[in-house]
C-alpha cells in the first residue's frame, strides 16, 4: 500500500485517541459532563485549541480525499463523511445553534438511559480508529 499518505495513519490515531477519552464518561458521568459543558460554555484557550486541531485535521482529510480522487481507498470516505460531520458539529457548537445546544444538553444528561450506549459507542469508535491508524502506520512503514 504505497499510496498511504504520511498524514493518514495520524488522522485515525489522533481521532481514535480523542474518542477513547470518552471512557472517562463511562467511569465518572458527572465529572465528564461537567468538564465538557464547562469547556463549551467558557470557550477558553483549550476550547479554541481543540476546535483548531479537530477542524484542521478534518480540513486536511477533506483535501486529501479530493486530491487523491482517482486512487481513493475505502477508508478515505471517513474524511468526507466523518470530517464533514465534525466540521458541521464544530460550526454548530461555535455558532451556538439552539437545536445543537439542546442536543448537547441531551448528550450530557447524566441521568439519561442512553448514556452508556452513547459514550460506549463513541469509545468503541475510538478504539477502532486507533487500531486502524496503527495498522495503516505499520503498512506504510512496510511499503
Amino acid at each position: 500500500m504505497k499510496d498511504i499518505r504520511g498524514f493518514e495513519p495520524w488522522f485515525f490515531i489522533l481521532f481514535g485517541l480523542f474518542h477513547l477519552h470518552r471512557i472517562w464518561g463511562l467511569l465518572d458521568r458527572s465529572g465528564y459532563a461537567g468538564f465538557w459543558m464547562g469547556l463549551l460554555t467558557e470557550r477558553g484557550p483549550l476550547y479554541w485549541g481543540l476546535m483548531a486541531a479537530l477542524g484542521g485535521l478534518c480540513l486536511a482529510g477533506l483535501a486529501l480525499f479530493f486530491r487523491c480522487f482517482r486512487q481513493r481507498r475505502w477508508w478515505r470516505w471517513a474524511y468526507l463523511l466523518g470530517g464533514g460531520y465534525v466540521l458541521f458539529d464544530l460550526f454548530a457548537i461555535m455558532a451556538g445553534l439552539p437545536a445543537w445546544r439542546r442536543l448537547l444538553g441531551a448528550m450530557f444528561d447524566t441521568g439519561a438511559w442512553y448514556w452508556n450506549g452513547l459514550w460506549g459507542g463513541f469509545s468503541a469508535l475510538g478504539g477502532v480508529c486507533l487500531a486502524f491508524g496503527l495498522a495503516l502506520l505499520r503498512e506504510r512503514r512496510r511499503a
